[in-house]
């Protein structure tokens, strides 16, 4: 809810939702006629083990090349229908793997083989593509050693109570997830971070450390959570310089329920929010179409009306109702095309109103200068941009609707690739 005095004296104040209240179990979504996963694997067909006519089984590893630690789960059993390049956010090259659907499950026994001695690199293999999408790597990284492991069991944006649902139904599944990360890595200090009005709800249920974080937006960013923890912000070599690695709590649970069955999990808890704010909980196979979601709760999407995955002040547009719902997809959310507000390139005004939001202090009316033009490395050395938290309250009260938040994604993004590409180049 956005409260602000008639004068404009004081900041818009936004709350996460909590978990004090009943929420209502998840509407399970029947399993479509044909899944779309995604590989984060450019696809070169000289050397592609994945052929149309294949037979898959749920939970069955899917990869480019024989041997590559990069993957997809088969969320269902049946046969490749088409496999297709496909371009994601920022121009990343992904591979798209449709598979046709037969009327009932045959499960793949790999990973029940695999399950029976947790580690890292069975983490890595089997995991990082299930809901929640945990990442394994970090944890493997002996240069930056993790001595602490975040589980943050609020949602980073709002409107959105799928982590809090997760937590209220699945303690059992995220204790066991608790445990197999502590024999994985050895690691004993994890910590659960949750609103602080919530608290009380968990406290002597699960087998971590209890943070409360206010549940004011956005203090349960994972950025914010980590200045709260050490006092400090990651710089662009992310948090793992700081031995800190946050993870969610779905993936925690994911990782309970596997080790636990001997079987990969293939579905996932999204959060639909229709045209008037209404939120629906929904159960269904990763990479089921949007659509399909969307038609079960009634939302009519018309022309130039906007789906976005995640939340109001940090989802990402998508363009089709084909589209499927991804491991790490936690809400669809529908805006009326009336409702949208439009971004322009109108110029700055110099109003001041992204510097005075800013729960991290950055000049932004500063930094954006140097983003809109492509000068990303000079706006990260001389307007902090690591400091940054990407909570997007910049973005919502900008008078000139410049997509400030975009573009610091965008620079983050970069900045990122061109050091990457030169310490390959030195290597």
């Amino acid at each position: 809810m956005r409260k602000r005095s008639f004068f404009g004296l004081t900041k818009p104040s936004f709350h996460y939702e909590l978990a004090t209240g009943t929420i209502a179990d998840p509407v399970a979504i029947p399993t479509p006629e044909t899944v779309t996963l995604y590989i984060k694997q450019e696809l070169k067909r000289t050397s592609s083990s994945l052929k149309v006519g294949t037979p898959v089984k749920t939970g069955q590893r899917l990869v480019v090349n024989e041997g590559d630690d990069i993957c997809a789960i088969s969320s269902a059993t049946g046969t490749i229908c088409a496999i297709a390049p496909f371009l994601a956010d920022y121009g990343r090259a992904w591979t798209a793997v449709t598979i046709k659907t037969e009327g009932s499950d045959t499960p793949d026994t790999e990973f029940a083989e695999a399950s029976q001695a947790p580690s890292l690199k069975t983490l890595n293999r089997y995991l990082a593509a299930c809901p929640g999408e945990p990442e394994i790597e970090p944890l493997m990284d002996e240069g930056n050693p993790v001595h602490t492991i975040v589980i943050y069991g609020g949602n980073a944006d709002l409107l959105i109570d799928t982590s809090l649902y997760l937590f209220k139904r699945s303690a059992e599944a995220i204790n066991a997830g608790i445990e197999i990360l502590r024999k994985a890595t050895g690691i004993e200090d994890i910590v659960i971070v949750i609103p602080e009005e919530s608290v009380q709800n968990y406290s002597g249920h699960l087998d971590a450390r209890m943070q409360p974080v206010s549940s004011q937006y956005p203090y349960a960013q994972p950025l914010m959570v980590l200045h709260q923890l050490t006092g400090r912000l990651p710089d662009e070599k992310g948090m793992a310089s700081m031995g800190v690695h946050f993870i969610r709590a779905e993936a925690v649970a994911a990782i309970g329920q596997a080790f636990s069955s001997g079987s990969l999990p293939v579905e996932k808890t999204v959060a639909v929010i229709d045209k008037q704010g209404t939120r629906h909980l929904a159960r269904a196979r990763v990479g089921t179409p949007v659509g399909s979601l969307l038609n079960t709760f009634g939302v009519q999407v018309n022309d130039q009306d906007k789906i976005i995955f995640g939340g109001p002040m940090t989802g990402n547009a998508i363009y089709s109702e084909d589209l499927p719902i991804r491991p790490d997809t936690d809400a669809i959310l529908v805006q009326d095309k009336r409702v949208i507000p439009l971004y322009s390139d109108y110029p700055c005004i110099n109003c001041g109103d992204c510097v005075r939001i800013c729960p991290a202090n950055v000049p932004v009316n500063l930094l954006v200068r140097f983003l809109e033009a492509g000068q990303y490395t000079e706006g990260a050395d001389l307007y902090d941009l690591y400091a940054c938290i990407e909570c997007g309250l910049c973005s919502y009260v900008c008078v000139s609707r410049i997509p400030i938040y975009q573009y610091i994604k965008l620079a983050k993004y970069e900045i990122g690739r061109i050091t990457s590409a030169e310490e390959l180049n030195e290597q």
